[in-house]
């Protein structure tokens, strides 16, 4: 077997070489071969040791397989102890990325040089952790307070050049990473460099400093609501510099440690790992290849063509937008570079990147540029007839190999392939709003998608930073057929006594991202109003799940856009309040249906929106929509805001206890609507024979 580590002299410079792909994670093999190393480069004539990695990174953080599992010397601070009392200057040449405790380890050499496309961070907080072998102790001292404060809460990499300004590394250099470091260490040894410890850089926190920590504090509470990891970081950071050095590592110790025993944290590995599950399609043979793909054609430039154009334009595909008209084209042309705008305005793009990324993008109302197009996704009007019609256009111009993918929410992926040719190569590709920012990306198999296509869409959501959960064909696929029961529910506490700002807050409290009511606001209430016109008195089901919606509408208030819907909303900056003449409505609405109001507890209305979600992705589960359950809880976190520090609605529930859930929804059965609170099958037997949702995989 190759050794993890290798050790070589040249020019009275030792290299110790990491080799253990695919990121060259701290594992006990690792971490031994690196003290083996350091053995052998002490009792030699060189007078310089360079760190660094073979393959496509440095260090990328601790093997995560090791979370859990006891302990094995050497720990990785027996390691870094290791390095810092070596007696030789020590060179940590940066490739790739240098994360978590990969940076924690260059933090403990001597010099860090970093070629031009590295980036180095600290992510843990991801986890639910925070750094636990002295980033929290020695990055402050290198960048100061305010810069490690981002760094480590936010989870958030740095570029080599930023990484530099920061103090984090002493020199960028071109792509080259061994020649450039053996040309930094020569100069090292030409300027007689020595040890320089960061430990030894004096920190100590004046006023400034601690109003700096308090405002973070803050800040922080209200963007990460209910999240511990954060102010334990924080608390780390404070101990900087305010205790000495050996101190300060044995604080962010025990706060790791504390860390590592925190539900949150479980729930925040689970998602990891999770997400990386959601990428492999059950019974597929591992021979499917993904179609080529290279140019992409976008029906429909309004908010989510337009959105969806931006992510295939800014990962380098060939994209054409095609709009009925020149004024929609014009529109939504015009909504995208404002979009680019204002990312370059605050800084997150270059102007470069911003001219690269519109040259990639021709927009057009010329159906025939699409010919020769490899995947082509719909994304006009929620109206099967339309996109049917769109299918068939499609299916006419475009060449046999195409892809035709529909962005749709709900309509049926076998209606659209059933009206061309080719409907082994329909698919559905659901992007989420805003389409170049959220990271979840629904693939719906239809009966007639083979594997080539599925692979296809899975691989190019991948190459436009998507997360990719694989659905079966229902009306919503997974994420919104669960949400009508989640909106019936929270319509329902207001109807039956809660304000809709009570159901909110309970909700954000809990840490959703938004209450379910003000998410209404965001999308447009007219949209849902729209979709049940086109639905039967049967097909909508009781009235008092969406007359009070309807009721708005009809008042005007369509949402943020009309500057009302549940709440009024400021011009400027859409902060919501509550409006008195909601109130008004919700009352004549109550009277219509001859409501008795009662009083609902925040608790009532967690549980009944929580447990909604639950009991609908266990039918999900048990019909094979869904793969596995971890699947649904990706697209819940990922889609809709639900907190991932709680896992997702699957996991919260396996949590809770699966008894305890029935229990809940048996009472729930007994005191509400028996119909909509009829329990799942799968939930109910494995709650009776002692299962776990994780048993499941279809």
């Amino acid at each position: 077997m190759t050794p993890s580590v290798s050790y070589s002299v040249s020019q009275r410079i030792g290299t110790i070489l990491i080799e253990s792909p695919p990121v060259n994670a701290l594992s006990h093999s690792v971490r031994s071969g690196i003290l083996e190393r350091l053995r052998m480069a002490s009792n030699d004539d060189t007078e310089i040791v360079i760190l660094r990695c073979e393959g496509r990174t440095f260090i990328a953080g601790a093997d995560i397989s090791e979370f859990g599992k006891p302990p094995q010397e050497p720990s990785l601070a027996t390691v870094l102890d290791a390095l810092e009392s070596f007696p030789k200057p020590i060179l940590a040449a940066i490739h790739g990325t240098a994360l978590g405790g990969g940076l924690e380890l260059a933090l403990c050499c001597d010099y860090r040089l970093a070629i031009e496309t590295a980036k180095v961070g600290l992510p843990e907080v991801n986890l639910g952790l925070l750094p636990g072998a002295g980033g929290t102790q020695r990055l402050p001292r290198l960048t100061g307070l305010k810069t490690a404060i981002d760094m480590i809460t936010s989870g958030h990499p740095l570029n080599a050049n930023d990484a530099q300004v920061a103090g984090i590394v002493d020199e960028v250099s071109g792509d080259n990473v061994a020649q450039a470091a053996m040309d930094f260490a020569g100069e090292l040894l030409r300027g007689g460099a020595g040890k320089r410890l960061t430990r030894d850089i004096p920190l100590q926190f004046n006023d400034n400093d601690t109003a700096l920590l308090a405002s973070a504090r803050d800040t922080i509470a209200k963007r990460l609501k209910g999240q511990t990891a954060p102010q334990r970081i924080l608390d780390c950071l404070n101990a900087a510099g305010t205790v000495p050095f050996e101190e300060g590592l044995k604080f962010e110790r025990q706060a790791f440690e504390a860390c590592m025993a925190d539900p949150q944290s479980s729930a925040l590995r689970y998602q990891f790992f999770a997400e990386r599950a959601a990428a492999k399609v059950q019974d597929m043979s591992p021979d499917t290849e993904a179609a080529s793909v290279q140019r992409i054609g976008i029906i429909g430039a309004g908010t989510m063509g337009g959105g969806i154009a931006m992510c295939f334009a800014q990962a380098g595909f060939e994209v054409t937008l095609v709009d009925q008209d020149q004024a929609g084209l014009d529109r939504g042309m015009g909504i995208i570079r404002k979009n680019y705008d204002i990312s370059e305005q605050r800084g997150r793009l270059s102007s470069d990147q911003v001219s690269s990324f519109l040259s990639n993008l021709k927009a057009t109302t010329d159906w025939q540029m699409l010919k020769g197009a490899d995947l082509i996704i719909e994304a006009v009007f929620e109206n099967l007839e339309l996109k049917q019609h769109v299918f068939k256009q499609l299916d006419d111009i475009c060449d046999p190999h195409t892809i035709l993918a529909s962005n749709t929410s709900y309509q049926s992926i076998d209606a659209l392939a059933a009206v061309t040719d080719r409907p082994e190569r329909v698919v559905g590709m659901h992007f989420f709003s805003p389409a170049h920012i959220m990271r979840l990306l629904e693939v719906v198999r239809g009966n007639a998608s083979d594997d080539a296509t599925l692979q296809t869409a899975m691989s190019v959501g991948k190459r436009i930073g998507k997360i990719c959960v694989l659905s079966g064909m229902c009306y919503g696929f997974i994420g919104n057929r669960m949400l009508r029961h989640y909106g019936r529910e929270a319509a329902l506490c207001v109807m039956e006594g809660a304000s809709p700002a009570q159901v909110d807050q309970a909700m954000e409290r809990w840490g959703m991202a938004m209450g379910p009511l003000a998410v209404g606001d965001l999308a447009g209430l007219d949209i849902g109003y729209k979709a049940r016109e086109q639905l039967s008195n049967e097909e909508k089901g009781p009235r008092v799940n969406y007359l009070l919606a309807d009721r708005l509408v009809e008042a005007g208030r369509l949402g943020q856009k009309s500057g009302s819907g549940y709440y009024r909303y400021d011009g400027a900056t859409r902060a919501r309040e509550e409006d008195p003449i909601v109130s008004d409505i919700i009352e004549a609405t109550r009277a219509e249906l001859g409501i008795k109001v009662r009083e609902i507890s925040d608790e009532e209305i967690i549980d009944r929106l929580s447990l909604a979600l639950a009991n609908e992705g266990a039918r999900i589960l048990e019909e094979g929509i869904a793969q596995r359950a971890s699947d649904i809880d990706v697209v819940y976190c990922r889609g809709y805001g639900f907190p991932r520090f709680r896992g997702g609605p699957m996991y919260a529930a396996k949590v809770r206890g699966l008894q305890s859930v029935v229990n809940r929804i048996e009472q729930f059965q007994q005191t509400l609507s028996p119909d909509n609170w009829a329990l799942a099958p799968l939930l109910a037997k494995l709650a009776r024979e002692g299962g776990d949702f994780s048993d499941i995989e279809n």
